[in-house]
């Protein structure tokens, strides 16, 4: 009985102890949020609040995907000659330019070959013109009779013969200006090189001897895969005219690279439900490799009249999204609000304000419904950067505002 008394009074001590610590603990926690949230205004003064006002712009809609770029060309730099290598004419890495030197074979064995058929074309065209000297000769006296008709075919095959020489010697010195030619291996077109495959010194052969490889870099290739559901959206776009393209990289909010879509692949893969669309990008910077994973993002059209708010001024619960309220009386109402896509700083509203409102943009933690507040006014654009107050009246968003950052598929409302 003693024991059973002794175990409620641990446990009572016990449960005390916890409310205590919990109590502590909240006021703890109290503090800390009046401290982050500053000093209260005092009584019978209005806190002055930055508000910024609900716009209305046109906008545009953008489909978002995942992708990969691609080269527009790559090769493998091979030998078309055999030959030691002389000079390795670049530097690992480097970008080049269309036809530029980029190793060197030891051209003396082919410049030889050249000159011993140049030679050849000598002699033969020596042996032609006296072999057609003798016909032309013997056609005259063949009218005499002091020819007999064989010597005269003989003459004219012998002749013939020659000249077929002289176009092969022509044809021999072709070859060989093309083999001394395949000494020097240029850039077949504007790129960047890889790492090296051999060095000066090295006997390069014509089977298969791979001396480095090339890829363009500029334009470069948006490769990705919409489902098939948004097909008929992209191909009413393009009936439009062409369809603009925008690549963001890792998490960027900043569309750093533009181009056209110009390629829609012919089928639909069954297993997916997807479907092989690439876009070509400008890329003058070469600062996007092959390979890469990108956010691909089209623009298929423009949406009139859309609401924006500084994201700033935007707060959560578990009610949901909501933002401060400043009615004409300067009195505080919380107002829940559905979102759509981001555009920069701003964000746009689906649904619970409409254009011409003010949102309070700062000191967000102090506010409440009901409460009486100094407004100050901002536009959009400096609400998005905190501290940064406006006295001139609102001026609105540019027409061709681009989107910075939404969804993977479609700038729907956010949840």
């Amino acid at each position: 009985m003693v024991s059973k008394l002794r175990s409620a009074r641990s446990i009572a001590v016990i449960a005390l102890a916890a409310t205590l610590g919990a109590t502590a603990l909240a006021l703890h926690s109290l503090r800390d949020r009046q401290a982050a949230a500053g000093p209260l205004p005092s009584p019978g003064t209005a806190m002055e609040v930055p508000v910024a006002s609900v716009v209305q712009e046109t906008v545009p809609v953008y489909l978002e995907y995942l992708g990969t770029t691609q080269a527009v060309r790559s090769v493998t730099l091979e030998a078309q000659v055999t030959g030691y290598l002389e000079r390795y004419a670049v530097r690992d890495g480097e970008d080049v330019r269309k036809g530029r030197l980029l190793y060197q074979i030891d051209p003396r064995a082919y410049r030889a070959a050249l000159a011993q058929a140049r030679a050849q074309l000598e002699r033969d065209a020596a042996a032609y013109r006296y072999a057609a000297a003798n016909h032309a000769r013997d056609s005259r006296l063949i009218k005499t009779g002091d020819v007999s008709l064989d010597t005269l075919q003989l003459a004219a095959s012998t002749a013939a013969q020659d000249a077929a020489s002289v176009a092969a010697d022509r044809a021999a010195i072709e070859t060989a200006q093309l083999n001394l030619g395949y000494t020097s291996i240029r850039a077949p077109f504007s790129g960047r090189l890889s790492l090296t495959q051999v060095h000066e010194g090295a006997l390069i052969t014509v089977a298969g001897t791979q001396l480095n490889t090339l890829v363009q870099l500029d334009p470069i290739y948006a490769t990705f895969n919409p489902p098939d559901t948004d097909l008929p959206r992209i191909e009413t776009a393009l009936r439009r005219g062409p369809l603009p393209a925008r690549v963001l990289i890792g998490n960027s909010t900043t569309a750093e690279y533009s181009g056209t879509v110009t390629f829609i692949d012919n089928t639909v893969n069954s297993g997916t439900g997807t479907i092989t669309m690439r876009a070509t990008i400008a890329n003058p910077r070469h600062s996007l490799l092959p390979g890469q994973f990108i956010r691909v993002r089209l623009t298929i059209a423009a949406r009139a009249n859309a609401l924006l708010i500084p994201q700033i001024a935007v707060s959560s619960s578990q009610l949901g999204q909501y933002v401060y309220v400043v009615g004409p009386d300067s009195l505080v109402r919380q107002r829940f609000v559905t979102l759509g896509a981001d555009y920069g700083p701003l964000v746009s509203v689906e649904s619970g304000l409409a254009p011409g409102e003010w949102v309070a943009t700062g000191s967000l933690l102090r506010l409440g419904s009901g409460m009486r507040v100094h407004p100050l006014r901002q536009t959009p654009a400096a609400a998005g950067t905190p501290g940064r107050a406006a006295s001139k009246p609102h001026r609105p968003v540019r027409p061709d505002l681009q989107p910075r950052r939404g969804p993977a598929a479609v700038n729907g409302p956010r949840r």
